[in-house]
């Protein structure tokens, strides 16, 4: 639940928002109709909090979006209270007429979102998350130890794609099913697509995914299918990073060749977090493949969908459907490849050396710096990004880059100029985290963050540190903040600051 830190939350209704208990009410039941702020100012306290963060800082991470005020409003509504296993018509419970209503009207807009024709592809809306969609796709399409690939973990790819270590199988994909990653071309950091080929030959997958958390490059879906068909297997696409910039036609669609599509819904779509599972209707060798994903989902991987959840997705999938999307979708691009510019001006070394969607991967290894140090110190200067590995790395556990992503700000209404000024702030965060990595005498974390965030005679990392903190406080605080009025924005208790 969100909240204006001036008063405590609207519901969504008027009849909910005067909403009252009556003189009959017993005290057991009063608390029901009691604003969180006064019912519970811990978590009230909490939330204020975050929002504040939000509103002070720059939000980078690549997987991290924000959402509309009416989706807050929507998954934020009473929704929350049916319960509704099965499909609509076929449910569990009674009671489903709405919620009937609105599955169907979700999944009308998933299919309109992304161009579909509903003669041809069908879509389960009721995934919890990304994972989960992508662990019932599986379950769909493959039987226990069933072969897969996916884009390596180190190359960018996903946990959920397969991902294993020699010592153990991390993810439920590598325990239920056979994987094999596939990576990058050394020479350019792209999709090693001959190698793809290759590897298939020898291994016969019967599945082969697609998409990646962390791979800046479109991607090239007909050449897969290519492979796919030589060896009677399955092409799925994890779209989740780029699902938004699918829909605004900035990357190439999945939905032209793949047999199954899924995505999360929270990150360049901006929607609330959950997932979909887009699915072929007129395959020759899977004409059941509606039934199998739908019994996947449900009962065989999850139990009654999250309705309120469902409401957030199909207002968010209808503002994918208006004209201004594609104006936003280019604009994360455009964005990023500022960025992706401005740090290449300064030398640093980009994994593919550029980005076609949101995201740049910045390789910090040739500077002697880790992925844990930028993360921590941007964590403190109020820049919000994520380490993460980078092509080559040892272990994902010990990343050597960092992962920047430009959908928040953009839904900040940050342009091109704006993200000159993001991307001079990253710049100064790696040259500070050098002086403070010196001062700190040793290559632990720990020590780090101390010399950063304590001020010592004679070392000026940390009072770089303030200067930089107070910079980006001062530029994140001229923006909007999707769902709060940040006009009457006050600081709430538990946040220190030193100006």
């Amino acid at each position: 639940m969100f909240r204006l830190l001036s008063r405590p939350i609207r519901a969504s209704t008027p009849s909910l928002r005067r909403a009252m208990a009556s003189a009959t009410t017993p005290d057991y039941n009063k608390v029901l109709y009691t604003p969180l702020a006064q019912a519970d100012p811990e978590v009230q306290n909490i939330i204020d909090k975050e929002t504040w963060r939000q509103f002070s800082g720059l939000e980078l991470i690549a997987s991290e979006n924000l959402t509309s005020l009416s989706t807050m409003e929507a998954n934020g509504s009473i929704l929350t209270n049916k319960y509704s296993e099965g499909l609509p018509g076929a449910r569990y419970y009674g009671g489903n007429e709405w919620v009937d209503e609105l599955e169907v009207l979700c999944q009308k807009r998933a299919l309109q979102a992304f161009h579909l024709d509903p003669a041809k592809w069908g879509v389960n809306v009721q995934p919890y998350s990304g994972s989960t969609a992508n662990f019932a796709a599986l379950t769909a399409l493959l039987s226990p130890q069933d072969r897969l690939m996916g884009l390596g973990l180190p190359d960018g790819g996903h946990l959920t794609h397969g991902y294993y270590t020699a010592k153990k199988k991390m993810t439920a994909s590598s325990i239920y099913f056979q994987s094999l990653p596939y990576g990058l071309d050394p020479a350019t950091q792209h999709i090693d697509y001959k190698g793809v080929a290759s590897q298939a030959k020898i291994y016969k997958p019967r599945l082969i995914i697609c998409g990646a958390s962390a791979y800046p490059r479109d991607w090239d879906y007909k050449t897969l299918r290519t492979i796919a068909d030589e060896h009677g297997a399955f092409l799925m696409s994890d779209m989740a990073h780029i699902s938004g910039l699918v829909a605004g036609g900035e990357n190439s669609s999945p939905f032209d060749y793949c047999d199954v599509v899924t995505t999360t819904t929270h990150k360049t779509l901006r929607g609330p977090r959950a997932g979909l599972i887009f699915f072929r209707k007129d395959l020759e060798h899977a004409k059941d493949l509606e039934k199998r994903v739908n019994e996947a989902v449900f009962p065989a991987c999850q139990g009654g969908p999250h309705n309120n959840t469902i409401a957030g997705i199909a207002t968010t999938l209808l503002q994918a459907t208006q004209p201004t999307w594609k104006a936003y979708a280019k604009q994360v691009v455009k964005n990023a490849q500022t960025i992706a510019q401005e740090l290449v001006s300064h030398n640093y070394k980009l994994q593919t050396s550029g980005t076609e969607n949101h995201l740049v991967l910045w390789d910090l290894r040739p500077l002697g710096l880790t992925g844990s140090k930028l993360e921590k110190l941007c964590d403190i200067v109020g820049i919000t990004i994520n380490k993460n590995a980078v092509s080559g790395d040892a272990s994902a556990q010990v990343p050597g880059g960092i992962r920047i992503g430009t959908a928040a700000i953009t839904s900040r209404d940050m342009l091109e100029a704006d993200v000159k000024v993001v991307a001079d702030f990253l710049h100064r965060s790696v040259q500070i985290a050098l002086v403070l990595q010196k001062e700190a005498g040793s290559k632990l974390l720990k020590d780090f963050v101390r010399v950063a965030t304590t001020e010592q005679e004679g070392k000026e990392g940390y009072k770089l540190v303030q200067e930089l903190r107070r910079e980006v406080r001062a530029f994140a605080r001229k923006w909007p903040l999707p769902g709060v009025d940040v006009a009457n924005l006050k600081k709430p208790a538990g946040i220190e600051e030193d100006d």
